[in-house]
């Protein structure tokens, strides 16, 4: 048995795991000190379901997004550039736009073409590879590649028991899990069974011990004692997540990542489509507050999410898997207020395959970048080992 396997194994003595679909992970990492990495502050989420872009931020000042988006096209949206309007749902994050911590970076891809499998396309985005690289042949993610590429990290994290750990921070280098929803009883006699069964295994007594110091210190089982609603969504989960990811990066931890799940807008977008906004938003600011200006300030939030969807709206008021998506940039370290990346258009030419926005960038470039400039990491080992057959171009300068 393994040390994961060993930690699902936990339910015999009394560990209780909330069986949630939506169960995500916060995975952090730290350095020594925070030395090796600097004092900046990196922040992944993964936005699963494939957001649509071209609703959280509207061409409207393209003349051909009002015809392929008839009941989505929303004249209350608010203006960004004089082009490019914020969709309603985010428009608590407009102090931050104008005070340069919010961006966002249109028409990105990662390098996932034409299937359009949700379950591919994470994977690829995860892995940091391209098409010309087997996904069965990747055993690790682009952000663990990074932690390979240092040496003397530690990690800085609780355990996620029954979740499996995100694959962009699977890997050799060691990363540890924390899940919500999660809560470890153990009696006084179940600990020391746990004691006296493992004693002469290091490996499956260390991870009973760091598993019983997080229920101690109150890391596992912080559910609320009523649900929080924000305009009719509920945001329990997401302050959980951010709060320990905000509470672990105001210590040693250097990197944090996460998932909200729930873009998936096949039917009636206009009712889904902003509660997961709603979500997004309160993450963005909770994390600001949770992190204080000093540490905010030498902060970058990368939401990625696998692709884009269809230019045009669906017969069911929805929009379909595309190719070509959108990234929101936040923090006090990104030089915000702007929407990067090249815009190609929205005429029926323009669009990849006749039926979606065309990537003119790959979302692994943006990533790149910022860690180039964060952390100091050489071009060649963030397009060589970090994101394998990449090649980042000009620095777009996203960074303070």
């Amino acid at each position: 048995m393994d040390r994961r396997g060993f930690l699902r194994g936990l339910g015999v003595l009394g560990c209780s795991v909330a069986a949630h679909p939506l169960l995500t992970t916060v995975t952090l990492a730290g350095a020594d000190g925070g030395r090796l990495l600097g004092d900046q502050r990196l922040v992944v989420l993964i936005l699963r379901g494939a957001m649509d872009g071209l609703d959280v931020v509207q061409p409207q000042g393209d003349a051909d997004y009002a015809s392929l988006r008839p009941t989505m096209f929303n004249p209350s949206a608010h203006d960004l550039d004089g082009f490019f309007k914020l969709h309603p749902a985010m428009g608590d994050l407009m102090p931050l736009w104008q005070a340069g911590e919010l961006g966002f970076v249109h028409a990105t891809s990662s390098p996932y073409r034409d299937k359009r499998s949700h379950f591919e396309g994470q994977d690829m985005l995860e892995a940091g590879t391209g098409m010309d690289v087997p996904l069965t042949q990747v055993n690790d993610g682009w952000l663990n590649r990074l932690l390979q590429s240092q040496s003397g990290l530690t990690s800085e994290t609780a355990y996620s028991v029954g979740q499996v750990a995100m694959p962009l921070l699977e890997g050799v280098a060691e990363v540890r899990n924390w899940s919500p929803e999660t809560t470890l009883l153990l009696s006084p006699q179940a600990r020391l069974l746990f004691e006296r069964v493992y004693h002469d295994d290091p490996l499956f007594q260390a991870a009973a011990l760091e598993a019983m110091e997080l229920a101690d210190a109150g890391d596992i089982g912080m559910m609320a004692q009523a649900p929080l609603l924000v305009k009719g969504v509920k945001l329990d989960d997401v302050e959980q997540l951010v709060d320990y990811a905000a509470g672990k990066l105001r210590q040693d931890a250097r990197i944090a990542a996460f998932s909200l799940s729930g873009w998936d807008t096949h039917r009636q977008q206009a009712d889904g489509l902003p509660r997961s906004l709603t979500r997004l938003q309160h993450a963005i600011l909770r994390l600001k507050t949770g992190l204080g200006a000093d540490v905010w300030g030498k902060t970058v939030v990368l939401a990625m999410t696998e692709f884009g969807r269809t230019a045009r709206e669906n017969g069911t008021a929805g929009t379909d898997h595309g190719t070509g998506g959108m990234m929101v940039m936040a923090g006090g370290a990104l030089r915000g207020g702007k929407v990067y990346g090249d815009w190609p258009g929205l005429s029926e030419a323009a669009l990849y395959d006749r039926r979606d926005l065309m990537p003119t960038s790959d979302v692994r470039a943006w990533a790149a970048h910022a860690m180039r400039g964060m952390y100091g990491i050489e071009r060649g080992v963030l397009e060589a080992s970090v994101f394998p057959g990449l090649r980042m171009g000009a620095d777009p300068g996203i960074l303070l």
